[in-house]
């Protein structure tokens, strides 16, 4: 098992680029949005990928993020 300080070395990186690329998901979007202000209301998707924001940015909680998280963008049907 990795310590807190090489599961950091490890991943850091990696983690960075993909929030770099959730930024700019959410900038794309917003600017979409704001060419085509009598556009439909927003799409659920991009609720769900806030929510999902929200939750794996609480530091004090239970290390379980990627199974709430994985719950949340599950089809409700299945």
């Amino acid at each position: 098992m990795l310590t807190a300080s090489e599961v950091v070395a490890k991943y850091f990186l990696e983690a960075r680029a993909m929030i770099l690329e959730l930024a700019a998901l959410l900038d794309r979007y917003d600017r979409a949005r704001a060419q085509a202000p009598d556009s439909p209301p927003d799409d659920p998707r991009m609720e769900l990928l806030y929510q999902a924001l929200a939750l794996i940015a609480q530091r004090n909680t239970t290390p379980d993020r990627v199974e709430r998280v994985l719950v949340m963008f599950s089809d409700p049907a299945d």
